[in-house]
């Protein structure tokens, strides 16, 4: 009987995977560059070696976008699956200590926009660390701190307060959001979509409504930055909003729209009384996200 041998299989690089995730996530060959630190020409090098190496394209590019091939999509389920495993292996050597739960609490807004990121992040990262998010009212979620529920937490602010409480990691500017073309700004009252008292948003828009004397009327009551959002892209209200979280469907509005200017709020972290390494895990990760993603926004 005859045996025929083959050579083995290649192995895959975890560098060139991670370089190849990134390009997925982003869909930008430079941004996947800033990510993993490497010239756009390294990265380029490094599909071009793993196409090679697969004996398959990954990538359909044309001058505005680079989307997966049905062979970069099945790629890419192993390759974060490698990624994982590697990360947990590395970690229960590096940090055999840090494992166990935390309990993060964030507002809806922060939720939505930033958590997604920073979890996916500290979990490449920290692997053997579980968080578990809720999210709620600035209030309710101090409550919860309070009440040793939660273990940190982020909530909006008024910059400037009488008792300033935890530290400030980020600041941002509130406009009018408005629909673009709408007319919603024309109506007597001002129909505004806000949330219930305690919202540090609400408190600003109705206090800079009031001093300009602008008759007003709550049209729209939603805790959730979503459902704001919609009221306001379908020209049912204008809202006061973050100055980035606006849409190409809206417009900031302002003077000439007859609306007074708002301020700025804050994002405050807060942390329990236990501070263990764990939970200072999390904080850590969390400050370093919000100054990374937008340091010119960050609270000095």
């Amino acid at each position: 009987m005859t045996v025929s041998f083959r050579q083995p299989l290649p192995l895959l690089d975890n560098d060139v995977l991670r370089t190849f995730v990134a390009i997925a996530e982003t869909g930008s060959f430079s941004m996947a560059a800033e990510t993993v630190f490497r010239t756009p020409s390294a990265v380029s090098m490094q599909i071009k070696k793993l196409e090679e190496q697969l004996g398959a394209a990954l990538f359909l590019r044309d001058a505005r976008s680079v989307r997966l091939t049905a062979g970069g999509e099945t790629l890419l389920t192993y390759a974060r699956r490698i990624l994982a495993l590697s990360n947990e292996a590395v970690s229960r050597f590096r940090m055999p200590d840090l494992q166990g739960v935390v309990r993060l609490g964030a507002t809806d807004y922060i939720g939505e926009r930033f958590m997604p990121g920073i979890l996916r992040r500290f979990a490449e990262t920290y692997p053997s660390i579980m968080v578990d998010l809720t999210v709620d009212s600035s209030n309710a979620l101090r409550k919860r701190l309070q009440e040793q529920r939660l273990d940190l937490t982020l909530v909006n602010c008024t910059p400037g307060g009488a008792e300033p409480e935890g530290e400030a990691i980020f600041r941002e500017q509130l406009v009018w959001a408005g629909a673009k073309c709408g007319t919603a700004y024309l109506r007597e009252p001002l129909p505004v979509s806000i949330w219930e008292d305690g919202c540090c948003w609400r408190a600003e828009a109705l206090t800079q409504l009031e001093k300009i004397k602008r008759p007003y009327r709550i049209a729209y009551l939603s805790a959730h930055t979503m459902a704001q959002r919609a009221a306001v892209v379908a020209d049912l209200a204008v809202a006061p909003l973050p100055n980035s979280y606006l849409t190409d469907e809206m417009v900031a509005l302002g003077s000439r729209h007859s609306l007074p200017e708002l301020g700025s709020f804050e994002v405050r972290l807060l942390l329990s009384d236990n501070k263990s390494e764990i939970i200072q895990a999390v904080a850590d990760s969390v400050r370093y996200a919000f100054g990374e993603m937008h340091p010119n926004m960050a609270a000095a």
